[in-house]
């Protein structure tokens, strides 16, 4: 059906057929559940993990930025995702930069966004987590980032950070750490070793006062493309964050070169800054996450995102030391039949491969001496 009404949504602009598909997954998760339930079921136990505390009934999840005021949760779950990352959420609401915003590249399967962490706030958003927390084998993670003002800075940065962890962690399965995006008048983020320790004492101390302990997750920038080395800087963080007790890693952010793409320059330049997503960053997110596998020796779970948009692509992450997997560019070429394909997929997969059980595929090539 979605590949039928397609052509009429890349009529509009990229960010209004992504309004016009938000509006019509709220109604269909009011109207239709059951109809959901028929057309996007599928369920296999070999699918079955219990990762960072909680069951998760498949490792098909819904990326960040797909829905950043969660208001999509039901129906995410409906269509079959195993957990589902709302956000980015700021302490903050922001509207945005100014439109146009968010640029399809259909010869590359790609996006380009500089969105500008458009979000209602964390204090509007909370009652629609506590809403949805606590669901049984579908875990909710909520990505949180500092707020959109590029004078917030230093300490008031790190402040503001806390601010979001305090209104929404009571209510997420994990927390996840946009350390990544540039959003500060000298264009810094925390991915800086020494930013990122300083950000990390602060969240994890506000942590310590809650009753619960989530686990929180480092959300990180891809390599670059002309410059695939995975060095001191992704070694310094792994450091860092595993001193401070991260739980795990999300490989990998939007990129912001433009290297290996097909688009024509022209229309590359016309657009202008912002972040690359879908398939170009498809195998350098794959390395990040087979170099953390690596670099964590497969001790703390990795959520690998960036450029997947098929079984395969799903299953060559998995095998390269992601224990989950997350969809969003895909969704906007492909449609929510996505989830259901990569799921059947992957168990055709692993049953040719002779595996019954997706934690036993998880960074096995990662720890061949090839890779």
């Amino acid at each position: 059906m979605y590949f039928k009404v397609r052509p009429l949504l890349f009529l509009l602009s990229a960010e209004g057929a992504h309004s016009v598909a938000v509006a019509a997954a709220r109604v269909a998760q009011r109207a239709t559940p059951f109809l959901l339930d028929s057309m996007f079921e599928f369920a296999h136990p070999s699918l079955h993990q219990e990762i960072l505390g909680k069951t998760f009934s498949n490792p098909v999840g819904l990326a960040a930025g797909f829905d950043k005021n969660a208001r999509l949760i039901p129906f995410f779950k409906k269509a079959g995702c195993g957990f589902v990352e709302v956000g980015s959420i700021s302490a903050r609401k922001s509207k945005g930069n100014k439109r146009p915003r968010a640029f399809r590249l259909p010869e590359d399967e790609a996006l380009i966004n500089r969105m500008g962490l458009n979000n209602a706030g964390a204090k509007a958003i909370q009652p629609r987590l506590k809403r949805s927390a606590g669901q049984n084998a579908f875990p909710i993670g909520i990505n949180i980032v500092k707020s959109h003002d590029p004078a917030i800075t230093g300490q008031e940065a790190i402040d503001d950070f806390c601010e979001s962890f305090r209104i929404v962690a009571p209510w997420a399965d994990y927390i996840a750490l946009n350390i990544s995006c540039p959003n500060t008048s000298e264009g810094k983020t925390f991915e800086d070793p020494n930013s990122l320790d300083d950000l990390l004492r602060a969240i994890m101390r506000e942590r310590s006062q809650m009753t619960r302990k989530v686990p929180i997750l480092i959300k990180m920038s891809p390599p670059s493309q002309s410059k695939f080395v995975l060095d001191s800087f992704y070694d310094e963080m792994i450091l860092v964050s595993l001193a401070h007790g991260v739980s795990g890693f999300i490989a990998s952010n939007t990129a912001s070169d433009r290297d290996g793409l097909i688009t024509s320059p022209e229309r590359i330049a016309a657009i202008g800054k912002g972040g690359l997503s879908g398939r170009p960053i498809c195998s350098r997110a794959n390395g990040l996450v087979s170099y953390l596998y690596r670099k964590t020796e497969g001790n703390v779970p990795i959520i690998g995102v960036g450029g997947i948009s098929s079984a395969e692509d799903a299953y060559e992450r998995i095998k390269a030391g992601a224990s989950l997997i997350q969809l969003y560019t895909g969704l906007v070429y492909q449609g929510p039949g996505l989830i259901r394909s990569v799921k059947k997929g992957l168990v055709r997969l692993m049953e040719e491969d002779g595996h019954s059980s997706i934690k036993k595929v998880v960074g096995i090539d990662a720890r061949s001496p090839r890779i």
